[in-house]
């Protein structure tokens, strides 16, 4: 049995939960809770960063953070399924999976900005260049959604957790400006269940 060392809020997390079950290794998959604030979780010792998500093999290896995770489950069931083999679709993948978790990067930032640094300790230029990180990324997207595939590789499983973690951070501020990523969310959605499975309430 493989352990998911993880957060239900985590959006790299779900990003690897998603395609576990996608693979057909959810059932071999034990997700374990994380306390990031607990210095002795014993999570700083499977990943030396005490980031979440760390994966541990059957072996004991642990691996993170989400792309080695993915690719990682990809191998494990036959290789080739979410991370393509052909290298045109490989590499679209792999950029598309680098943009959604840059997004991501700048989304975390602006949320630990509002929870852990105190108002007179804010830097608007800091939080602005963050957030122009973000409307570039969506808008790059909104030009040019990606298809959705009958089994979705990593770059589309990752923006669709990019999609849902702007609903449960951002209250879906993203929606109102970007009418074609809304269509791609609902229909990925509709086309895999896991989605909604693994999503978080507010």
């Amino acid at each position: 049995m493989m352990i998911l060392r993880s957060g239900p809020a985590s959006p790299f997390a779900r990003k690897v939960r998603i395609a576990a079950n996608l693979l057909g290794l959810a059932a071999k998959i034990d997700v374990r809770p994380v306390d990031l604030e607990d210095p002795a979780d014993s999570v700083r010792v499977q990943n030396p960063l005490g980031k979440i998500p760390v994966l541990i093999a059957e072996d004991g290896n642990a691996y993170y953070d989400s792309p080695v995770i993915v690719e990682y489950l990809d191998h494990v069931a036959g290789g080739g399924k979410i991370i393509p083999k052909d290298a045109t679709a490989r590499f679209a993948a792999l950029r598309l999976q680098a943009l959604g978790d840059g997004i991501l990067d700048s989304c975390l930032l602006l949320v630990y900005e509002s929870r852990f640094r105190p108002a007179e300790m804010k830097v608007q230029s800091w939080v602005d260049r963050q957030n122009d990180k973000v409307a570039r990324g969506l808008k790059s997207l909104e030009a040019a959604p990606p298809a959705i595939t009958a089994l979705p590789d990593v770059g589309q499983i990752t923006l669709a957790c990019v999609l849902g973690y702007l609903d449960l951070r951002f209250a879906g501020a993203w929606r109102k400006d970007y009418p074609k990523l809304v269509e791609w969310h609902d229909k990925f959605a509709a086309q895999f269940p896991v989605f909604e499975e693994t999503k978080v309430k507010a």
